[in-house]
């Protein structure tokens, strides 16, 4: 686990295009966080890391959005889900185990339908500019992904 603070939409959008930089395909990633915490900010950085110009936008009406750069992204977005049969019937494995990334906003609505192995991103309020983020690896390459992403940071600072 790793937790940092982000004071400001933009060191939130920096973390984010770190770790977009390290992406691999199949690679999953999945954010909760109250409304206004900072997951369309922080997958915003996330698509900058992997290349794609312009912002990434929050999907809510039409659920997914995709994105190319160095590897397709995939942002989904559970908001407007009521129940986990809902998002089971919204099909997301060809996005969840393919050949881009997926970055769920809301996934809490819908764990127990998404991949056992993923990064798990926690965002919460600290102020009004700051932001707590966690990040919980499950599983092997999350693990490593969450070494390499703090060593990343860590030079950085």
């Amino acid at each position: 686990m790793l937790e940092i603070v982000s004071r400001s939409p933009e060191e939130t959008r920096r973390l984010g295009e770190g770790l977009g930089r390290l992406a691999l395909p199949g690679d999953v990633l999945l954010l909760t966080g109250q409304l206004g915490a900072g997951k369309t900010c922080f997958t915003q950085g996330i698509a900058w890391g992997l290349g794609v110009e312009g912002y990434a936008t929050s999907p809510t009406f039409v659920v997914v959005n995709q994105y190319s750069g160095r590897l397709t992204m995939y942002h989904v977005d559970l908001y407007r889900i009521d129940t986990l049969s809902e998002a089971v019937d919204l099909g997301l494995d060809d996005y969840l185990y393919g050949d881009g990334i997926c970055v769920v906003e809301w996934a809490d609505k819908a764990l127990e339908a998404l991949p056992p192995e993923h990064l798990l991103v926690e965002m919460g309020f600290v102020s009004d500019t700051s932001r707590s983020i966690t990040f919980k690896p499950s599983g092997s390459r999350y693990r490593a992904l969450l070494t390499q992403f703090d060593r990343e940071i860590s030079k950085a600072r």
